[in-house]
């Protein structure tokens, strides 16, 4: 039976792929977290990790901000603000969420491999009726990994994509994230949470003459 990764076995299989326990006390400033207080294990084959090394990062979360806060989606949208004239990166300027469950819902101290890009296939089509075989991030675990990221490697994941996430708003509406940068230069930069709106009875027609 195949052993678990360790992790410089790991760091030798994703190189800057990787975002371990180094790149977290690297950035952890600039990122306001505080380190896990156990580093866990990591929980896959170095075969699994190999299948993935070259379109997968391979993060280490964690579940506390320097200020003693639950990492959430909004103690990041707290930290990094949503203005990229004050500092970049940050959270594209929005307020619909900020009551919303998911927005709170904290990221845990564990490993996690998320894509570094779309599949080509999956451009245009509804998410609920993808492939059960895709396993879908939550949002939170996108947006840490999009911020690790870009502080590790100086890239943006998702520059220009959106990416559907499991969560979904109180309506039941899907959420999706990412785009950082509008080709077209219409909206300002920021790391983009937004949900898809499902049409339902209370949408409609009138005329005018």
């Amino acid at each position: 039976m195949e052993r678990g990764t360790t992790i410089k076995e790991a760091k030798e299989i994703f190189g800057k792929g990787l975002i371990g326990p180094d790149e977290l006390l690297k950035y952890s400033k600039q990122m306001g977290i505080k380190m896990p207080a156990k580093i866990p294990n990591i929980p896959y084959k170095p075969s699994e990790l190999r299948e993935r090394s070259d379109d997968y990062l391979l993060v280490l979360g964690t579940s506390t901000m320097s200020s003693g806060d639950p990492l959430s989606l909004l103690s990041l949208r707290t930290h990094f603000g949503v203005d990229p004239h004050v500092s970049e990166p940050c959270f594209y300027n929005q307020d619909w969420y900020l009551k919303e469950k998911f927005m709170t819902d904290p990221l845990s101290d564990d490993w996690y491999i998320v894509r570094k890009s779309v599949f080509q296939d999956s451009r245009a089509q509804n998410p609920e009726q993808m492939s059960t075989d895709i396993r879908l991030p939550s949002a939170v675990h996108c947006a840490y990994a999009f911020f690790m990221n870009c502080f590790n490697t100086g890239e943006y994941l998702w520059e220009h994509d959106f990416v559907w996430c499991r969560d979904k708003d109180h309506n039941g509406d899907r959420i999706y994230v990412g785009k950082y940068h509008d080709i077209t230069g219409v909206n300002k930069n920021g790391f983009s949470i937004h949900r898809h709106l499902a049409l339902r009875q209370w949408y409609g027609f009138i005329d005018t003459i």
